[in-house]
Formats: C-alpha cells, structure tokens, sequence
C-alpha cells in the first residue's frame, strides 16, 4: 500500500510541476535572487508528521478580476501567476494528506466604526473589502468578495483544512491561527497567499516570532503595485532576511508530495 502512496504522490507532483511557474517566476531583475547572497542557508525539512500549508486570505476581493482590489494587485497577482500556484499547493497538500490552515479576513459592520485607521485599513473599508453582514450572518456570501476563489472550494471544504477565526488588520495576533497549529503539533508552516507585503509578510513575523519554521512561497503571493511602491518588492526582501526558505511553487509542491513517502 506504501509503495502505491508513494507513486501516486510522486504522479501528482510531475502533473502539477508543468502548470506551476518556472523558477524564476517573474523576469523583472528587481526580483532576481542575488547572485552571490550574503546570508547563510536555513532549509527547513518538510516532513508530513509536523508541517502544514498555510493560505492567506485566498479570497475573490484579491484574487479575482472582479474583486475591489484587482485594480493595485491584479498585475503582479497575474504576474507571478498567483491563482493558479494556489490551486497547485491547494492540491498537492490534499493528495499528501497534509494539514492545511486558511487565516481569512471578513470584515462585520461594527469594524466600519473604528476611531482610527491605518492607511490601508481605511481604504479596504472605503471600498467594503471582505465585507459581511456579521459574524453569524452569510447572507449573500456565496460568490462574494469575502468568499474564497471558486477554484479553491474543494480544497478548503474538506476534514483536511483548519479555516481560522478572521484577523482584522494584518498579522494573526487578534485570530487563532497559531491555536490551532499548536494543537495539532505543527511547528513548520509553508507559508502562502494575500497579500506579500501586508498579510503574508505579518503572518510570517508573528509566526517566526512564535517559534515556527517558516517557509515562504514567493510566486503564490502578490503585493499592491501603487505610487506609493511595489508592495511585492518591499516583500521579497523581507522573506529573504528573516524566512527559513524562500521558494517557488514548483519546489513547494514537490517537497510536499515528498513528504508523504
């Protein structure tokens, strides 16, 4: 029975691999590795028994054309071929049988009447980002913009996924994400999702900072490109400073099918 897991897994690693980006995932020099890096490697050890995927904020407002955020991140979600790496490490964690945690952000009508707000926080409330009628209410969530993309449904509605209470700002201090990794004795987490700069780079400091291996997927996130920067650039170099790894979709999806032999 092991040896048929196994040729199963690895089947659905080289399936996948092909439709995964090539490394590099992108052509613009900014985001090429350094050719001579000056910090030492930190590879973290995939194993089946103690890491999971984790997805932030896999949701129609980031992902989609027609979400309210499409317009500052729709070129670099395109890019770095964003959807469909997701789908891809949505997929290889299923056939592993590997644990996979989403952190969503929903946002409920008392949250429209905070005293202040960060800059970014007031524009996703301007434009009703993952907005939801309340916490107990899913009227109309179906193909909304809190809902996650269609794509990823089948993965996320399944006994092998944790979704989150939702964080509100960026990081997953104020949600129970690392509860519920720490009942299930996961301390490496594959690190994915929206968006580089904000959400995923928060999550990766809280988690790093809670005593988990991280590794981060760097062509299945994307950052806002505004005048304000590149907000996939600004975190990018962070990965690469403080990440155990920092690796592309393809290398992800082989290590995690790996994992399972």
């Amino acid at each position: 029975m092991k040896s048929i897991v196994k040729i199963a897994i690895t089947g659905l690693a080289l399936a996948i691999a092909p439709a995964c980006a090539a490394q590099p995932s992108s052509s613009n020099p900014a985001y090429a590795d350094p050719e001579t890096p000056a910090l030492p490697l930190t590879p973290m050890t995939v194993t089946h028994s103690d890491t999971a995927l984790v997805v932030i904020d896999p949701q129609v407002d980031f992902l989609s054309e027609t979400g309210v955020a499409w317009g500052a991140v729709g070129p670099s979600v395109t890019e770095h071929n964003v959807v469909d790496n997701l789908e891809a490490l949505f997929a290889a964690a299923s056939e592993a049988e590997m644990l996979t945690f989403i952190s969503p952000h929903y946002y409920y009508p008392h949250d429209h009447h905070w005293a202040f707000e960060g800059r970014l926080e007031r524009l996703m409330h301007s434009i009703h980002m993952f907005d939801r009628p309340g916490a107990l209410d899913v009227t109309d969530f179906d193909g909304s913009g809190a809902d996650w993309m269609p794509q990823y449904k089948q993965y996320i509605n399944s006994d092998n996924t944790i979704v989150s209470s939702p964080h509100k700002v960026y990081g997953p201090e104020q949600n129970d994400l690392v509860l519920q990794l720490r009942k299930r004795r996961i301390n490496k987490v594959i690190l994915s999702g929206m968006s580089a700069n904000l959400c995923v780079q928060a999550h990766m400091h809280e988690l790093l900072e809670q005593g988990f291996e991280v590794m981060v997927v760097r062509d299945a996130t994307a950052g806002a490109i505004v005048p304000e920067g590149d907000g996939y650039l600004a975190a990018l170099i962070n990965f690469r400073f403080m990440a155990s790894e920092t690796v592309y979709t393809q290398d992800a999806v082989q290590r995690i099918a790996a994992s399972a032999q």
